[in-house]
């Protein structure tokens, strides 16, 4: 039986081959370059107070279901934006999380800070897309990637403006991500096989890192003494979804994690 991550990916290498069927990579790079400016998602974090917090819209998750019927990415994302988000992560990825690609070129114009496109990215077309639909980073996830296509994705990716934030959950794959050259990598507490969370994974993992890279810690956290732990460990960004999407007031909750930094 495949695992969680075996699932998606074969799910996600379909939904490719039909991306190409219907777009060409010409017309992506049209819409590129219409885009507006773009923003850094690296310098929005290393310039914020402790913590700084890329807010998530994500409607659905394959070990969760269903986090938030009425969600609407708009009204959440403005939310975010006001409440003090250094950025916001942006599900884009359709079977699995209720995502959709339109999300982000809906929110491209209403939003002033750094959008990041939180998905399953495995090939070359889908960073076209990406930069098309106005995003200003992309998720690579090590675990997804063999060292060469990772590189080769991140370079891509750099080349049309963005950034990338390398996802990894073990040491061979933050040294990887330091070996393609990442500056921007985020430490997912949750192994994507297993879908099983280890609270600890960050801080052992953030001593690996040098103090120019951008250190974004993920999954699992749910108030600010979370956050509070990570202080002085290298760690001072955070991605958070589900405990924002399932609050009652998301923005209301987002204030209440970020405390005096806003």
């Amino acid at each position: 039986m495949k695992d969680f991550l075996e699932r998606i990916v074969a799910a996600k290498l379909q939904e490719n081959a039909r991306l190409r069927e219907t777009t060409s990579l010409k017309d992506l790079r049209s819409r590129w370059e219409r885009r507006p400016e773009v923003l850094s998602l690296k310098a929005a974090l290393d310039q914020a107070l402790f913590p700084a917090i890329i807010a998530e819209i994500k409607k659905a998750s394959p070990s969760k279901g269903v986090l938030r019927p009425d969600l609407d990415h708009i009204d959440l994302a403005c939310a975010y934006q006001t409440a003090g988000a250094a950025g916001i992560s942006v599900l884009t990825e359709r079977q699995f999380f209720q995502g959709s690609p339109d999300f982000l070129a809906e929110l491209r114009p209403l939003i002033g800070i750094p959008l990041l496109r939180k998905d399953f990215i495995l090939e070359p077309v889908q960073v076209y897309e990406s930069a098309a639909l106005g995003a200003d980073a992309l998720l690579l996830i090590a675990a997804c990637l063999p060292p060469g296509a990772l590189r080769a994705l991140l370079l891509l990716t750099e080349s049309l403006g963005m950034q990338a934030l390398v996802e990894v959950f073990s040491a061979a794959e933050m040294q990887l991500a330091l070996e393609v050259g990442a500056t921007l990598i985020g430490i997912n507490h949750r192994n994507l096989h297993t879908f099983e969370v280890d609270m600890n994974r960050a801080l052992e993992l953030a001593p690996l890192a040098p103090a120019d890279v951008t250190l974004v810690a993920a999954s699992g956290l749910n108030c600010r003494a979370d956050l509070e732990r990570f202080r002085g460990s290298g760690i001072k960004a955070f991605l958070i979804g589900e405990t924002l999407v399932r609050a009652p007031d998301p923005g209301e909750k987002l204030r209440e994690l970020l405390g005096d930094n806003r």
